[in-house]
């Protein structure tokens, strides 16, 4: 029943094959198929490190063990896996309610070896493998549930907890919703689900479990680690870390639903430099081309874009410019690329993904074939005139109707592999960008899945509404995401849909937003805001209107002196934003994170979820309800903390009330930490 092979623990039973072995420190990858060989993919993860000495057991009971460090998985002989860390103790053990043989021995007396196991009459066992009539496989995963565990990651989902347990999230990419399925548990562990299919999880009071709709094998990866540090470390060394960020992304990006011409935008650019407002990108939105899929400039609108480069690197301002995924079938290449098999394909039906100003269908980056196709295009129409950061939109991609049984990638059907979409477009630009010998590689996605942080992602929250509420939303869904091993993250301030200019209740979202976003990875300005501007024309880049300006000063004087003030306060926090993005380059640390993360032992940070920690020695209280003035602040226990409001120092393990006046975000500096103003 059990062997070892290469360092593996193997399992053969009733048609089912179930290896476990060390991947990476403290971990185990564990995969299951009953089929007669495992698929070679290893999704989100690296390739396996070195063999690492792991210590196998197989007892003479019908049972065996495997060690890595500071994890040990133990399989009973009714095949149930559960898994120990160094002391002993259970972080998580597969869910069985099944009989185990019969509890009488020949002789009529009671089997005390079968006893030892729970009975139930239920039938439920912890993997389960239903074949699809004609098909792979459903597979479900189940794992005894903690009613008081919390569980943390897994993205970026829009229902505002940061702590998921009792949820149930779906594993599918949607236009704001980013499923990255790595989380991490109070009980000491770290969970990738490894399998890129469309799905859900459910974090019960009563048990957990993961199922893929349509799959080929089990895949799952399972690390131990004493603190949130410890594991999410772990998790980056087996997925990816992200480069380093380059300069540019430590201070302002300037954006808007769209800037229509060359002209404007470098009127723009020049206004800030006249302000002396410090600016640090730029960015060109979409239809800036002729067309959907063209992957160049509209002449008529912007006439020399390596003039306009090269006019706003002399002010030291970057240039970002739109990528969508999208295909219009006049374009120029869609015949071409429909006839290589780069486009995503229907299973029934005519070929439409996205209509939006065209009749459109997405590329498919699954496809090694379509990343150098669309990265030649790009590298000659952006990237050899000077623009080195591409805004990758629509990267779920947002499909017209998610039907997702009805697309097929170049990897398989869209149900087995769709949620991997986001990485491989961020990928192919990655590697077209390091061909040309690019370092410090980053561009902003509209979505990611496990291991798009090594592909230079940053990752922001989509098209979200213009409010209080969405606000709530965006700081657990920001804190899950580093939690899930993205660090860079980043959020349109004011959010993207229904920010009226000159509305005082707007304004004062906006203020509040500006002030959460100045702690935040990237601080971005970015909105559809109202009353929109007319279209230029009817044809070509022309078609598209644009919505109203959303530059600092075009809120008023008021708003322009409270955004100025935490602008400054961004730009003198650069030296300590610089360290957050090294530890991130470096260990896979979340730049922003929830205070358990630095405080472990401190059982009051892990109930907190309306604050966060800016790296280990700024912690950040966001104004998050429309009119507040005033909020209370719980300072964690181990350290003193410097009031940025009052100056006062103050012990931690108390709540504390803060004044927040419009022009005031409470926020508290560690005593003799690396932070400074």
């Amino acid at each position: 029943m059990f062997h070892q092979e290469n360092g593996s623990l193997v399992r053969e039973f009733a048609g089912e094959t179930l290896v476990i072995q060390p991947w990476g420190k403290d971990s185990l990858r564990v995969r299951s198929t009953m089929r007669s060989k495992f698929e070679n993919e290893d999704w989100a993860l690296l390739p396996r490190p070195r063999i690492e000495s792991a210590g196998i057991v197989i007892a003479n009971d019908g049972s065996a063990s495997i060690t890595n460090g500071r994890i040990t998985a133990r399989i009973d002989p009714r095949g149930q896996i559960a898994f120990f860390n160094q002391k002993g103790e259970v972080l998580l053990q597969e869910f069985i309610r099944a009989r185990f043989g019969n509890l009488q021995t020949g002789d009529g007396q009671i089997d005390q070896e079968a006893i030892k196991y729970f009975n139930s009459a239920l039938k439920i066992y912890p993997r389960e493998c239903k074949a699809i009539l004609g098909g792979d496989y459903r597979l479900t995963v189940r794992f005894e549930s903690r009613p008081e565990e919390r569980i943390f990651g897994m993205g970026q989902y829009q229902h505002g907890f940061l702590n998921h347990k009792n949820c149930v999230l779906e594993l599918a990419q949607r236009n704001s919703q980013a499923s990255v399925p790595f989380a991490v548990s109070s009980s000491g562990y770290g969970f990738l689900w490894n399998n890129p299919a469309i799905g859900k999880v459910t974090f019960g009071k009563n048990t957990t479990e993961w199922v893929a709709n349509s799959a080929k094998q089990i895949d799952y990866w399972i690390t131990a680690g004493d603190e949130p540090g410890d594991i999410l470390h772990n998790y980056a060394e087996v997925t990816g870390k992200v480069p380093i960020m380059p300069e540019y992304g430590l201070g302002l990006w300037q954006s808007k639903l769209r800037y229509q011409t060359q002209e404007e935008l470098l009127a723009v650019a020049r206004e800030y430099k006249q302000r002396q407002l410090p600016l640090d990108v730029i960015v060109v939105d979409f239809f800036h081309w002729p067309m959907q899929g063209e992957y160049r400039f509209d002449p008529d609108y912007w006439p020399d874009p390596a003039a306009m480069v090269k006019e706003l690197e002399a002010i030291g301002v970057k240039l970002m410019v739109s990528v969508w995924p999208t295909i219009d079938r006049d374009s120029s290449h869609f015949a071409e690329m429909r006839d290589k098999g780069l486009l995503v394909r229907t299973e029934r039906g005519v070929a439409i993904t996205l209509d939006f100003l065209g009749d459109t269908v997405f590329f498919d980056p699954t496809n090694p074939k379509t990343r150098e196709y669309i990265w030649n295009l790009i590298k000659q129409s952006y990237y050899d005139k000077g623009i080195k950061i591409f805004w990758l939109d629509e990267a779920e991609p947002e499909y017209g109707v998610y039907d997702f049984d009805n697309y097929r990638y170049y990897l398989g059907p869209n149900l087995q592999v769709g949620n991997i979409y986001p990485l491989t477009y961020a990928q192919g630009f990655y590697e077209g960008m390091a061909a040309e010998r690019q370092e410090n590689i980053v561009n902003l996605v509209r979505c990611a899945w496990a291991g798009s942080q090594r592909y230079g992602a940053l990752v922001w929250s989509g098209d979200i509404d213009s409010s209080f509420e969405s606000l709530r939303v965006q700081l657990a869904a920001g804190l899950n995401m580093g939690l899930a091993g993205i660090p860079w993250w980043t959020t349109d301030i004011g959010g993207f849909h229904g920010g009226v200019n000159d509305d005082p209740a707007f304004r004062e979202c906006l203020v509040r937003w500006f002030q959460f976003s100045a702690f935040s990875p990237v601080l971005r300005m970015h909105g559809d805001r109202e009353p929109h501007s007319k279209p230029l024309s009817t044809t070509g880049g022309g078609k598209c209107a644009s919505g109203a300006p959303n530059e600092l000063w075009s809120y008023g004087e008021e708003v322009l002196a409270i955004l100025e003030k935490y602008l400054r306060i961004r730009e003198r926090l650069r030296p300590y934003v610089r360290s957050l993005m090294a530890a991130a380059h470096e260990k896979g640390d979340p730049i922003i994170r929830p205070l358990f993360y630095d405080f472990p032992s401190d059982q009051g940070a892990w109930t907190v979820e309306d604050q966060y920690m800016f790296g280990p020695d700024v912690l950040v209280a966001p104004v998050l309800y429309e009119s507040q003035r005033s909020r209370e602040v719980y300072l964690p226990v181990g350290t003193r903390w410097i009031s940025h409001g009052t100056g006062q120092l103050l012990n931690g393990g108390q709540v504390v009330a803060e004044s927040a006046p419009l022009d005031h975000l409470p926020v508290f500096f560690r005593e003799n930490g690396s932070a400074r103003l």
